[in-house]
C-alpha cells in the first residue's frame, strides 16, 4: 500500500511537468532544431503610454493619434514583459528573468511550459533594468536559477556594478561571482550570440540565435515600441539613456531584420511579441506572427 501510494505520488509529480497548451502564459515555436518559448512575466496596466513610450518633444499628439489609429490604447497603457527560453537541445538558455517579486509570473509560466527553474543552465541578462534582473532572486534573496551560469555584456555589467544603488543593481552585485562576460558578437552558448545594441542602456545586448538556415533576434529593449519605434526613425523612449544611440541602434537592427527575414521578439511588444519586420514607406513595420495553439 505504501509502495502504491509512493508510485501515485510520483505519477502526480510527473503530471505536474506535463506541458499546457500555448497561451497558458507562454508561446512555444520551433525554428531549425531549436525550441523557443516566450515566457510571459505578466502585464502591467495603468497610466498613459506617453511620454515614456514616445518621448520626443512636440510629437505627443502625433504619437497618440498613431496609437489610436492602430487600436493601441494610449490610456490606460498595457506593458508586456516577454523573457524567452531557448532550448537548443544541449542548453536551456533564459533571456532575462522578469520583474520578480509579487508581480513576476515567470516561474509559474515557465512551469506551465514544462520547465523548472532548475532546468535552466544559462541565464543571459540583456541589461540591468529591474524588470530584466528582478527575477534572479526570490523574496529571501536566494538564487531562483541555482544551476545556471549568468552571462552578460562586460560594459553593461561594469556600469551597473559601479552604481551605488542597491535597489537597482542588487542582483548583479549579489551574483557577481557567477557571471561570465562577453563582448559584441560573443558566444553565449553554441548557436547564440550577444549583439551589442546600445542606447537604451550603455551596454545593452540583444541575442541572435541561429539554427541551420533559421535566425531569430530577441531585441530585448533595443526594439523600443512595436508601433512608434518602427514608424518614426527618430522616435525614442523616456527610458532610453542615450536617445541618439538608441535610434541609431534601432535603424540598424530593423534594417537587418527586414533584409535577412529574421524572426524577431520584443521584450515589451504586444504578447507574445514575436513577428517579422518589413519596410514600409521610409520606415518599418512590425508584423506579428499568426498565433498557433
Amino acid at each position: 500500500m505504501l509502495l502504491a501510494a509512493g508510485m501515485h505520488s510520483g505519477a502526480r509529480a510527473q503530471e505536474n511537468r506535463v506541458t499546457l497548451p500555448n497561451g497558458a502564459g507562454f508561446y512555444r515555436f520551433k525554428l531549425g532544431d531549436f525550441t523557443f518559448v516566450v515566457v510571459s512575466d505578466g502585464q502591467a496596466t495603468g497610466g498613459n503610454a506617453l511620454p515614456n513610450w514616445g518621448a520626443n518633444p512636440g510629437r505627443q499628439e502625433e504619437f497618440a493619434a498613431v496609437l489610436k489609429a492602430n487600436f493601441a490604447p494610449v490610456e490606460p497603457f498595457t506593458n508586456n514583459f516577454n523573457p524567452m527560453l531557448i532550448d537548443t537541445g544541449k542548453n536551456k538558455v533564459l533571456i532575462d528573468t522578469g520583474r520578480g517579486g509579487a508581480a513576476g509570473q515567470l516561474v509559474q509560466n515557465l512551469k506551465n511550459a514544462g520547465y523548472s527553474p532548475d532546468d535552466i543552465d544559462t541565464v543571459f541578462i540583456t541589461h540591468g533594468h529591474g524588470d530584466h534582473i528582478g527575477g534572479m532572486s526570490d523574496a529571501e534573496g536566494k538564487s531562483v536559477f541555482k544551476n545556471a551560469k549568468f552571462v552578460m555584456g562586460q560594459s553593461e555589467f561594469d556600469f551597473w556594478a559601479s552604481q551605488n544603488n542597491a535597489g537597482f543593481n542588487k542582483n548583479i552585485v549579489a551574483f557577481k561571482d557567477r557571471f561570465t562576460f562577453i563582448q559584441d558578437g560573443g558566444e553565449i552558448v553554441p548557436g547564440l550570440l550577444g549583439v551589442l545594441t546600445p542606447g537604451h542602456t550603455v551596454g545593452h545586448m540583444s541575442v541572435l540565435a541561429t539554427s541551420g538556415t533559421e535566425k531569430l533576434m530577441h531585441f530585448a529593449d533595443a526594439g523600443g515600441h512595436y508601433i512608434l519605434s518602427l514608424m518614426f526613425p527618430e522616435h525614442y523612449l523616456g527610458f532610453d539613456s542615450n536617445p541618439e544611440n538608441a535610434t541609431a541602434t534601432r535603424k540598424k537592427i530593423f534594417a537587418q531584420a527586414a533584409s535577412e527575414n529574421l524572426t524577431v521578439v520584443g521584450y515589451h511588444y504586444a504578447w507574445p511579441g514575436v513577428g517579422h519586420i518589413r519596410t514600409k514607406d521610409a520606415a518599418y513595420e512590425f508584423v506579428p506572427i499568426f498565433f498557433k495553439f
